[in-house]
């Protein structure tokens, strides 16, 4: 089946509050059995008229999170592990185009920075995954043309749902409501404090003491835990579950996946019992979830079903609602569908979002390579199957026997679906690389599926490939070609998409690239600050990285944190070694430390991060880093290295996998005449794309459109009565909006900063 979800407890809460509690807290009437599925919407619109179609085209963008080409079969290479089957992604493929030569950037609020905007990180400052201590000045601003922003000009309704990620709450003037700041008339989505999920809460909700419950839920018998007990919602209505040992969907698991807290071999109880929490947060399945719309922003609550559903579901079922909604009025719309797969921590999906036969998941061992692989497939083909239930609710497609066939381009809708870059590390799948993953600008960091179908897409050229050059950002320029906009005459800055237009007609059109880019760098923090060390012991070898945001996402992803507020301890010889609870600033500081209590430094991840390719495959990577030097005395060495390969999606000796820049592919020096030259060329233009971008901000440029003068004065005002904290006029960059920044905007009014 294309869309199995269909859950016995669907509706239990609704049921249970009209059902009376019985004395003594005996259990409640059983739930009645879910309706059967409505009929086929398509089918039924068809019947109706159908769905107003509009004279501008629909476009649904499908943005997944670090699913890699490695974790996709899409592509037909023989990842090991194998990738799980997504078949309704392969029914976009087969109806649609394939991009095999497409490019994104290293981190996921860095893709999305360039997707939303055209332009490339340095310009917009979103350099890396945003975390609490990056400054507004390394979000997506105000003033900047994002998509919604375009496309609300041409007539269209515009919506994001789930992850967000350009901006935090924290140092944003506009906090929860800094989505329709950017554009978007509704938002249905998490606003996560640190950006990333958070931890998973081990107690259950108060059910167990920290550590209790690895997975977020009480397990089924054959796992330690009960196949029976007494299921919560927020309110204290309860239901008395029951499951059979060694069920794949135990009792407490569907009380968990359901919004409820499971206490196991008890009977209800009225009032419920005081130690059942409903306020934690956990991963994926309880979620700060913040709505925008018709000018208010508000957080709903931990303890409302909708922050209690796990992630993938909750956005299917709000973007079903609102892309019904436009559908009925007849009116163009743009909606993205951001999910949030398959980002850490891992934790295996509702059961009826999974195919029958998907392993057993209950007591996975999250820690363990298998146990992240389990996780990662199952995410993924709840995913998959999300985006299928997606599609046919809203007429995208229909079921013929059990596969799921386009039906976008009769209602005049595009839809596309691209990920934010490559996979973590952990979850990197052979032949791919996993020491140059996600934040880096190597291949498999990069290097992501991009499917495009629907309408404006030449039915001649269905389930065929591009092998052009693109790149995220010209998604921007096609969204708005789509709409009939001209993305440059209506953006003041320089905007780095391409159009992609021509392919859609033609899938063998040249590239109109003749060069790619992506980048990886360090966000802006108040005073030069910068992410605190995590030591990555497990890897192999070891390796520090400064990309996790805080302590907490450095323990979710395998870490030990190096960084202030430091606590245990790291194996340092034949012993552990307490680490200093001021911790360190740089990961080079940290190799000193371990060399010097007896153990083994590990390697340095760069910082930086960048690379340039053209349509031949020759690819330059630049890293730059503090690296550890054992013969300095601080222990750190300022490098710059660069390195140039030869990529590409097909290899020549083994079909089955791509050419990476893997390090036993490095072209080494001296070159030869034709690659110095290629060295020469793609190193200029390196250095020309990042010299186009004037520094500006200093100046007090705070709206970056190249001059400052009485609008950034304006512009200044509004923000301080907005926050004395950070913001685009911070223009010092020391975290607070104030006098000083007021002070060298007058200094410099009238200063040009345009090329």
């Amino acid at each position: 089946m294309v869309c199995r979800r269909m859950t016995a407890m669907t509706h239990l809460w609704k049921t249970l509050a009209m059902t009376a509690l019985l004395a003594g807290g005996a259990a409640l009437a059983a739930a009645p059995a879910p309706a059967l599925a409505d009929a086929n919407p398509a089918a039924v619109a068809e019947a109706k008229g159908g769905p107003k179609k509009p004279k501008k085209p629909n476009v649904l963008l499908v943005l997944t999170d670090d699913i890699g080409m490695d974790q996709q079969r899409l592509y037909g290479y023989n990842s090991v592990p194998p990738a799980p089957q997504i078949p309704n992604v392969e029914a976009l493929q087969n109806a649609g185009l394939t991009f095999r030569n497409a490019w994104t950037m290293p981190a996921c609020s860095t893709a999305r920075g360039v997707l939303y905007t055209g332009r490339y990180p340095f310009r917009t400052e979103l350099e890396a995954a945003l975390g609490p201590s990056d400054l507004a000045n390394s979000m997506i601003s105000p003033y900047e043309k994002t998509i919604p922003k375009l496309l609300s000009k041409a007539g269209y309704a515009t919506a994001l749902f789930g992850k967000f990620h350009v901006g935090l709450q924290g140092n944003n003037p506009y906090g929860i409501g800094m989505v329709q700041a950017l554009g978007w008339d509704y938002f249905n989505g998490w606003l996560d404090e640190t950006g990333d999920p958070s931890s998973i809460d081990t107690t259950a909700g108060g059910v167990g003491d920290t550590g209790d419950y690895p997975n977020g839920y009480v397990p089924g018998s054959a796992n330690g835990g009960s196949d029976s007990g007494a299921c919560y919602n927020a309110t204290g209505l309860c239901k008395y579950l029951q499951t059979a040992a060694g069920a794949k969907n135990p009792a407490g698991r569907m009380c968990r996946d359901d919004g409820g807290i499971f206490v196991p071999d008890e009977a209800c109880t009225s009032p419920m019992p005081g130690n059942l929490n409903f306020e934690t947060l956990s991963a994926h399945y309880v979620s700060p979830l913040v709505i925008n719309e018709n000018g208010r922003a508000y957080s709903v609550p931990p303890t409302d079903k909708r922050s209690r559903t796990f992630r993938n579901v909750e956005q299917t079922d709000a973007a079903i609602a609102w892309i019904k909604k436009q559908q009925s009025k007849g009116k163009p719309w743009f909606a993205t569908v951001s999910t949030a797969t398959v980002h850490t921590p891992m934790q295996v999906p509702p059961v009826d979002t999974l195919p029958p036969d998907a392993p057993d998941g209950n007591g996975v061992d999250l820690e363990t390579t298998e146990g992240k692989i389990l996780a990662a497939n199952q995410m993924i083909q709840a995913m998959d199957h999300e985006l299928g239930r997606l599609l046919l609710a809203t007429g995208l497609a229909t079921e013929v026997g059990n596969q799921l066939v386009l039906t976008a381009a009769s209602s005049n809708t595009m839809v596309i679906y691209v990920n934010d870059n490559g996979s973590l590390g952990s979850q990197v799948r052979l032949p791919f690389d996993p020491t140059r993953a996600k934040g880096t600008a190597y291949q498999t960091g990069v290097w992501t599926p991009m499917v495009i179908a629907g309408a404006r897409v030449n039915p001649l050229n269905s389930g065929k490939n591009v092998e052009a050059l693109v790149n995220i950002a010209d998604l921007y320029e096609l969204i708005g070609n789509v709409a009939g906009i001209d993305v440059r005459k209506n953006n003041p800055r320089i905007v780095d998409s391409v159009p992609m237009l021509p392919y859609l007609a033609n899938n063998e059109a040249p590239s109109l690239r003749n060069f790619d880019f992506n980048l990886v760098g360090p966000n802006i923090q108040a005073n030069g600050g910068i992410n605190g060390p995590c030591q990555f012991p497990g890897s192999n070898p070891p390796s520090c990285s400064q990309i996790p945001v805080t302590k907490g996402v450095c323990e979710d992803n395998g870490g030990t944190w190096f960084g202030p507020g430091a606590t245990g301890s790291y194996p340092t010889g034949n012993t552990s070694t307490p680490i200093p609870s001021e911790g360190f600033t740089y990961c080079c500081q940290v190799q000193q430390w371990i060399a010097q209590n007896g153990g083994t430094p590990g390697t340095v991840i760069p910082t930086t991060s960048l690379a340039v390719r053209d349509k031949l495959g020759y690819k330059l990577v630049r890293n730059q880093w503090n690296n550890y030097d054992p013969s300095s005395e601080t222990g750190c060495q300022q490098t710059t290295e660069d390195e140039l390969y030869i990529v590409g999606e097909k290899n020549p000796i083994d079909p089955d996998a791509p050419l990476l820049d893997t390090a036993n592919r490095l072209i080494p020096t001296p070159y030869n005449q034709l690659q110095q030259a290629k060295y020469n060329e793609l190193s200029t233009y390196m250095n020309d794309t990042l010299a186009s971008e004037p520094d500006c901000l200093a100046k007090g440029d705070g709206n970056d459109d190249g001059v400052v003068d009485r609008e950034d004065l304006r512009n200044y005002r509004k923000m301080v009565r907005m926050t004395i904290k950070s913001s685009w006029y911070d223009v010092n960059t020391d975290g607070k909006t104030n006098s000083e920044d007021e002070k060298i905007i007058i200094q410099n009014l009238g200063t040009s900063c345009k090329n």
